[in-house]
């Protein structure tokens, strides 16, 4: 996970349980609302600056004037500027202490958007949602302003995506349902985006969708919107029917899209293009502002991102592409086969005289063959009866044999009996989410009080609403030891997996697969064992299918017992 610097960290230790965008200082906060009531700017005003950025126009506002090699709080050197516009300039850096990548926004102590810059910023910074491109520092010094937040190198953004043609359905599938789920958590605690171009978001190598500028981008612009709610879920809306069409959902190019013909109104994807998939297709207008034309079968249109997820949770989930098998590439012959022992050699026009060889063992040397080897098998037969009859009659001569007494081994040795392991300690497991599965409940589940739990978040479906694959506890036994089998104690019909790290493992691995599965079973009482021999420090218990319970679908989890 990111580190966090104290600009981040002050604010997070004064937090109480109020939404994170209302955690942030008071006074950056005034500087907000402030801003907010003067700025008037749309997110269409956004778009025309963009193009005004474009064509080479620049705001009156100068941005601060940095260089290459300038180096802020003596830690993060700016390497290239990658944007300059309305005052602020935005930099990819390096942080030297840490020695990684990191980007970087700028502006003027004394611009007008500064404070409300610091207070989203620093808002952004207590979601800890690893689905969001982290903020890491959000600081005033020297009359500057600047935010560091990550930089992620093996990601792809979405714009250069579909610069190569639509997705798959698939992807476009993943997309909504990632960018859905993770825009609704930030509702919740208050945050909202605003400026959720294909650019804001990314793609990393294990196909996971992240975004970035979550409340930063649209306070560095002074982008406000009276229901913000319903201006992500259409931002959203519009990512997806780019997704599938290759096309921007207006009558205006943008992104580098092009957009639909002008006086066609908006066009389902469907009819934009021939074998889109018809549910993301009504997914997509049901998220879009469209004047109440949703989809064909005029479903309600979503106007929160937590609705929008919902719709894409209860459709059939959309199954990858079949891996195509590309057909063997024919024969070839090598050099050698080329030569003259690669190709029949031409027949001569006269006809010659073929003399075939004898059949085999009929010739003078095979016939001698034959006539030795039956000879040395009489041989040996002759023999072997010998040495059989002799064994005989020594038998009876001599009478029977006492049979040769087998030697007793008295050991000491008792079979191990599996013992009680202790957990040193545990945390919730939740890469594929949110990054966070009710951690405050982690102690209950080993605890030795049947009567408390562990409990997960609550979903629509009991696959996890078809958002992910599952959720989990990893178990730190201290060192690493021995591991035969875990009882597992759950309320309800429960399916979980045994799960364990390397033997050699320092640290717990980060994602699910980078354990290996040791068994799984289903019910409420259950013994996980290993096949064989399995020592770790790291043990996940990893639950795939959940049971219903509190009006929709949760695991509660009340006792862990691992056996060594």
């Amino acid at each position: 996970m990111a580190e966090r610097s104290t600009a981040a960290v002050d604010v997070a230790d004064n937090s109480g349980d109020d939404p994170l965008a209302a955690k942030a200082d008071k006074a950056a906060t005034d500087g907000v609302a402030e801003e907010q009531k003067t700025a008037g700017k749309t997110a269409e005003a956004t778009d025309n600056e963009a193009v005004e950025r474009q064509s080479g126009e620049r705001s009156s506002l100068p941005a601060p004037e940095l260089h290459s090699g300038h180096k802020l709080a003596r830690r993060y050197r700016l390497e290239e500027c990658v944007t300059r516009l309305d005052g602020f300039s935005s930099w990819r850096a390096v942080d030297e202490k840490l020695r990684r990548a990191v980007g970087v926004h700028l502006l003027p102590a004394d611009h007008p958007r500064a404070r409300s810059v610091l207070a989203a910023a620093r808002s952004a910074a207590l979601l800890g949602d690893p689905r969001f491109v982290q903020v890491l520092d959000a600081v005033e010094e020297n009359d500057l302003v600047y935010v560091v937040h990550e930089w992620l190198p093996d990601s792809v953004e979405l714009t250069a995506l579909l610069a190569a043609g639509p997705l798959e359905a698939h992807d476009a599938y993943q997309l909504v349902s990632q960018v859905s789920q993770a825009m609704a958590a930030a509702h919740r605690e208050g945050l909202s985006h605003l400026r959720l171009t294909p650019s804001a978001v990314l793609r990393s190598s294990t196909g996971q969708y992240r975004i970035r500028g979550l409340a930063v981008n649209a306070a560095l612009r002074g982008i406000t919107a009276e229901r913000p709610q319903r201006t992500d879920t259409e931002a959203i809306g519009a990512l997806l029917y780019a997704s599938l069409t290759q096309r921007w959902p207006y009558d205006s190019d943008a992104h580098g899209l092009s957009g639909l013909p002008k006086g066609v109104g908006l066009l389902p994807p469907d009819q934009v293009r021939a074998g889109v998939h018809r549910g993301l297709s009504e997914i997509a207008m049901r998220a879009l502002a469209n004047d109440g034309a949703t989809a064909s079968r005029q479903e309600p249109p979503c106007t929160t991102p937590d609705e929008l997820a919902r719709a894409v949770s209860t459709m059939p989930r959309v199954k990858p592409p079949e891996p195509e098998f590309a057909a063997p590439p024919e024969y070839q012959r090598t050099t050698y086969q080329q030569g003259t022992y690669g190709r029949p050699q031409p027949h001569p026009a006269a006809t010659q005289t073929v003399v075939l060889p004898p059949p085999p063992l009929q010739s003078r040397t095979g016939r001698a063959l034959k006539w030795t080897v039956s000879a040395l098998l009489i041989a040996a037969l002759g023999l072997g009866s010998w040495q059989i009859a002799d064994r005989l009659l020594g038998s009876k001569e001599n009478g029977p044999e006492a049979p040769e007494a087998t030697p007793t081994v008295v050991t000491d040795e008792k079979p191990v009996q599996p013992k009680p392991i202790s957990i040193a300690s545990a945390y919730d497991f939740d890469p594929l989410g949110g990054g966070s599965e009710k951690p405050q409940a982690i102690p209950k589940a080993y605890d030795g009080d049947p009567s408390t739990y562990w409990y997960t978040d609550s979903y629509y479906s009991a696959r996890f609403g078809n958002l992910k694959s599952g959720v989990g506890i990893v178990l730190d036994l201290g060192k690493a030891q021995r591991v035969s089998s875990v009882d597992l104690s759950f309320l309800g019909q429960t399916s979980a997996e045994l799960r364990t790290a390397p033997a050699d493992a320092v640290s717990a691995p980060t994602m699910p697969d980078r354990f290996a599965t040791r068994a799984s079973a289903s019910g409420t009482d259950m013994t996980l064992k290993t096949t064989g021999p399995v020592t770790t420090r790291y043990v996940l218990i990893w639950l795939t299918e959940l049971p219903a319970n509190d009006g929709g679908f949760r695991g509660k989890l009340t006792e862990i017992k691992i056996l060594g």
